[in-house]
This record gives structure tokens, C-alpha cells and sequence, in this order.
């Protein structure tokens, strides 16, 4: 009698589900390494308005708080060296 080999056993198998861990180990690290990006941003935002005496409402923290894009933060970050008003940050230019 042939003994069964079930596909999820063969060594194969094996290789591709550790491959498939491996991948999402690393899109893991890369995800909490841009979240730490972004949330350091996010507090170097609100730290340079306190800094500035700039009071800071919950909308404007949420809305902070709220943003995923690096890019748009750095901004808000230039615009709160000299704010006035956290509306400031958000303003079109």
C-alpha cells in the first residue's frame, strides 16, 4: 500500500507557506515603521503649536491626528513654525 501524501505536508508546501510568512513579517515591519513615521509627525505638529502658545481645539487635534500623508504633515509642520491660529495650518495656499 502507498502511503498518502497530503500536498500541505510535502516539503514544498513548507517552503512556500514560509515564504508567505516571511513576506508578511517584513510588510508588517514596513507598516509599523510608517506609522511611527506619521505619528511622529503628528506630534511634531501640535508640539510646535503649543510651543508657539497656538491653542490647539479637538477638531484641529483630530483632524491632525486623522492624517495619513507624510507629505501634507511636513507642511503642516513649516506652516505651524509661525501660526498665529491652528486654523492656520490648514489653510490653502
Amino acid at each position: 500500500m502507498t502511503p498518502i501524501q497530503y500536498f500541505w505536508r510535502h516539503p514544498l508546501a513548507e517552503q512556500v507557506r514560509e515564504e508567505g510568512r516571511q513576506e508578511g513579517r517584513e510588510e508588517v515591519r514596513e507598516e509599523g515603521r510608517e506609522e511611527g513615521r506619521l505619528q511622529g509627525r503628528r506630534e511634531i505638529v501640535l508640539r510646535m503649536l503649543e510651543w508657539q502658545a497656538v491653542p490647539v481645539s479637538d477638531a484641529v487635534r483630530e483632524r491632525v491626528n486623522a492624517c495619513a500623508d507624510l507629505d501634507r504633515l511636513e507642511v503642516w509642520a513649516q506652516r505651524a513654525v509661525h501660526a498665529e491660529d491652528a486654523a492656520e495650518l490648514f489653510l490653502e495656499r
